[in-house]
């Protein structure tokens, strides 16, 4: 799928997010667990942030300057509902330029979606993306070579893809980060999630 269907895919679904039925504690754990890692609370993202704002209110929450960014128009309408006084951005992570450095960036379930031969270019621009000591949450298919397929979630097609670990900690060391935390977090389904802080030039530290 192309981002632009991926879009067309989330605008149908959006509402699912945004009802009160879905249970808003997906990923609040694995966030906190990021957040001991931070160096400065100062400004952070939320790549992908999609409806329910429930990680907007976490970043919010822990006294971060939070903005959203979605390829989803109707996700973004309804985020902007929940929070008016945010900045959100409706671009596609593939093409979007960051306009600054950020102290903490969450893509929790959302850059999978992306076409596979961009996943690499992806992570690379969200460890570029980092301040000094910025960290980096994200999810991935907890494969071990890379992969990616089309399924049908409430009837809605949704595509997903993976680099394999091994590739992912490639990227992440290449790109001046480390792995600070990796976890298969709703096993024996392959749900992992990686937590990467960007590593200070030396003597610069302390």
């Amino acid at each position: 799928m192309t981002p632009q269907q991926t879009a067309g895919s989330y605008d149908k679904l959006a509402s699912h997010w945004n009802d009160s039925t879905f249970d808003r504690s997906n990923g609040m754990a694995q966030h906190k667990t990021a957040f001991q890692f931070a160096a400065r609370k100062r400004n952070a993202i939320d790549i992908g942030c999609g409806s329910s704002g429930r990680i907007i209110n976490l970043l919010i929450s822990e006294g971060f300057e939070a903005e959203g960014l979605d390829i989803s128009a109707e996700m973004i309408r309804m985020a902007w509902e929940r929070h008016p006084a945010v900045l959100f951005h409706q671009a596609d992570i593939c093409a979007w330029a960051f306009p600054q450095k950020y102290d903490f960036i969450s893509a929790w379930d959302s850059i999978w979606h992306a076409p596979l031969a961009t996943h690499e270019a992806i992570l690379t621009k969200l460890c570029d993306a980092l301040t000094d000591g910025g960290v980096l949450i994200f999810t991935s298919g907890g494969v071990d070579k890379q992969g990616e397929g089309t399924n049908p979630f409430l009837g809605v097609p949704l595509y997903h893809a993976a680099l394999g670990i091994p590739k992912l900690l490639e990227i992440i060391s290449r790109q001046g980060c480390i792995c600070r935390h990796l976890e298969y977090d709703q096993h024996p389904e392959l749900h992992l999630y990686l937590i990467v802080q960007k590593m200070a030039p030396l003597g610069t530290e302390g």
